[in-house]
């Protein structure tokens, strides 16, 4: 591993990308985890693209573009609790535009890992309801360990794990917000 001035802005990134993605797993309003998740994906492109991690920053490219459709329907439409046909047809597109840059970006099956976990957290915004969102950070965690390992990120793979252990606290104090 080359621990070149690329390197160390990387890894300077990916810290200041898990950094907000952790305050997100506190947040109680979707829209609010929508934008700073978006700040959080800005500072993930450029860790990326440092690191030459082309799968990882496709998938980045298509969260940012999942932020901006969600706070634009959110903005447009108003907050709704339900799922509409509109919405499963969004979540589809997504869906097909993470499948086409997997494609794209194949590296291997490592470089899977990368869409898969932005798949589940597609899923976990798109649904609207924050407990999901926070429970699935859990598989999405794990995914995203794997992928900054294979992609040779240290604080990636650190910080992805204390962001799991974020979304694991944060899922169990929603829950008991819920039962109380």
């Amino acid at each position: 591993m080359n621990w070149g001035i690329e390197y160390i802005l990387s890894q300077v990134f990916t810290i200041i990308m898990y950094v907000l993605m952790a305050i997100t797993y506190y947040m109680k309003n979707r829209k609010a985890i929508l934008m700073v998740s978006f700040a959080s994906l800005v500072a993930n492109v450029m860790a990326y693209v440092l690191l030459n991690a082309w799968s990882g920053l496709a998938m980045c490219m298509v969260a940012m573009l999942r932020n901006i459709i969600f706070l634009v329907d959110e903005k447009r439409n108003g907050k709704r609790d339900e799922i509409s046909q509109k919405d499963i047809v969004v979540l589809v597109i997504l869906y097909m535009i993470s499948g086409i840059s997997a494609i794209l970006t194949y590296e291997g099956f490592f470089s899977l890992l990368s869409v898969f976990a932005t798949m589940i957290y597609t899923y976990s915004v798109w649904q609207k309801k924050t407990e999901v969102y926070k429970f699935c950070g859990i598989p999405v965690g794990i995914l995203w360990i794997l992928y900054n390992f294979y992609v040779k990120s240290i604080f990636g793979v650190v910080l992805e794990a204390v962001l799991l252990a974020n979304s694991i606290v944060g899922y169990q104090l929603e829950k008991r917000r819920k039962n109380a």
